[in-house]
């Protein structure tokens, strides 16, 4: 499957933008006023331990504490050594290493571990374990193997010379050489050794390592063997980034393009159009059918419609084809707007067994597709599909866009008439010389209009002129009673 990645770079943010079959399947958005954190190591110093949740608060620097959890220390989860509280192995005002494994998300603080790792092009460092994991996904348990041996060799200290340091083998060094690999330990024990010596000397909420930007990152984790071009439409980045791709990933250089275009690089797919129809609730299906997303803080709903589709023979094929359909663009929307957490996916209800499983099968079929890790369970009574997305960072809508100041992001306000009733309910408890009302031109205009005679009502049963003034910069739902 043909792939693309564009790059568009400005001083203050840098997007990012995946396109497979000429379209767009993944963005990704770093600004260079909020930068995330994940892969960032910090000297922290513990603020407050919490025994009852087996957890603690840790200051790293940022405006809220971050959460460390016990099953996030460093040697809990070894086999064969038994686990101790939190109360046991932390204590308040105490300084330790800590590295981010997920972004603060709306008023959550940063989640750490002691369990440092530090990603390079071919491998994940491990300084404080002596194993060698191996990426699920290169191929055979018998290849595995093999590659384990290769770098127990290659990774091997003189003795005498300290711990080695264990590693994990990332996907694309399936087929690294011995040197590539020599390479890569170079630079990552180089990298750590430059933090540890920093942790010695560095005061609280200092940070020690920051992991790589977003333009680097594309080239590292984004690029592979199916990518058949990088563009990238700044002269400046795509110097850098040469360079750095030399360094560390000299097989993704050779797909490096710099863009020179007059059209914005992101015309070329017409991706803005595309961001701006991820930040909406529907999605719009070829066939006429669509999807309803709706994200709240706690999970994430998708809702299948049917729409104007009619085209199958019967009712069931036609719910049957809405669904298949429904399970490619749900994929999508779900990279797209990297939404993670707990979904749920209200599929339209099908009467058959081997329709369900024929569009469940789909679905992972589309999902596996993901480079974020996905759990999916199969339909529960009520018809609905129950799936997780790992999340790593904030969704698109919630770095792009905030709650609405005038519904405070309920989605809806109160009609003018239900205003004009709380102000009406609200004046009779008060015996000034003169109300004036202060609202919204709607309801004003409601007030004189439809509800005359329930304004003239109260005015008799206080016994006190009522004044009204509108104010045409308030939300439909603000008023003012002013007592004169």
């Amino acid at each position: 499957m043909s792939e693309e990645i564009l790059i568009n770079v400005t001083p203050q943010e840098t997007r990012v933008a995946v396109i497979q079959q000429g379209v767009v399947q993944e963005v990704q958005i770093e600004r260079t006023s909020a930068r995330g954190w994940v892969g960032n190591i910090y000297m922290g110093r513990v603020v407050r331990v919490l025994p009852g949740m087996q957890s603690a608060f840790v200051d790293i620097g940022g405006a809220r504490a971050a959460f460390l959890h016990v099953a996030d220390l460093w040697g809990q989860r070894q086999e064969g050594v038994e686990a101790k509280p939190i109360e046991r192995l932390l204590s308040e005002g105490q300084n330790l290493m800590v590295q981010v494994i997920k972004d603060p998300i709306g008023t959550k603080g940063a989640r750490l571990s002691t369990q440092i790792s530090i990603a390079g092009r071919l491998l994940v460092f491990l300084p404080q374990d002596d194993h060698i994991g191996i990426s699920q996904k290169i191929g055979s348990h018998e290849l595995r193997e093999q590659l384990r041996a290769r770098m127990s060799v290659l990774a091997a200290l003189p003795e005498g010379t300290g711990p080695t340091g264990g590693f994990i083998l990332r996907t694309n060094a399936e087929e690294a050489t011995d040197d590539e690999l020599s390479e890569d330990i170079r630079y990552l024990r180089k990298t750590w050794g430059a933090v540890r010596e920093r942790s010695f000397k560095s005061p609280p909420g200092t940070l020690l390592h920051q992991d790589l930007n977003l333009v680097e990152r594309v080239l590292r984790d984004l690029a592979h063997d199916g990518t058949q071009a990088v563009r990238i439409d700044s002269r400046m980045q795509f110097e850098l980034l040469h360079k750095f791709g030399q360094e560390f990933t000299p097989t993704a250089v050779a797909k490096l393009e710099h863009y020179a275009g007059e059209r914005p690089i992101f015309d070329l797919f017409n991706i803005d159009e595309e961001i701006a129809r991820a930040l909406t609730r529907r999605v719009d299906l070829k066939s006429g059918g669509y999807l309803i997303i709706d994200q709240t803080e706690a999970l994430t709903t998708v809702d299948v419609n049917t729409g104007g589709f009619v085209g199958a023979r019967n009712f069931d094929d036609t719910i049957f084809k809405t669904n298949l359909e429904a399970s490619l663009a749900i994929a999508r929307q779900l990279r797209l707007r990297n939404l993670g957490g707990i979904i749920i996916i209200d599929f339209i209800d099908m009467t058959r067994e081997d329709h369900q499983a024929a569009v469940l099968a789909e679905l992972r079929k589309q999902l596996s597709r993901d480079r974020t890790k996905i759990t999916v369970s199969g339909f529960t009574q009520l018809g609905l599909v129950e799936m997780t997305r790992k999340r790593t960072r904030e969704s698109l809508a919630h770095m792009l866009c905030e709650p609405c100041p005038t519904c405070e992001g309920k989605g809806q306000v109160k009609t003018a008439r239900s205003v004009c009733y709380d102000i009406l309910r609200e004046a009779r408890q008060f015996n000034p010389k003169e109300f004036r009302v202060i609202a919204s031109a709607t309801v004003v205009e409601m007030l004189l209009d439809e509800e005359s005679p329930h304004l003239a009502g109260l005015s008799d049963f206080i016994g006190k002129p009522i004044s009204l003034q509108a104010e045409p910069l308030g939300s439909p739902e603000q008023y003012d009673i002013v007592l004169l």
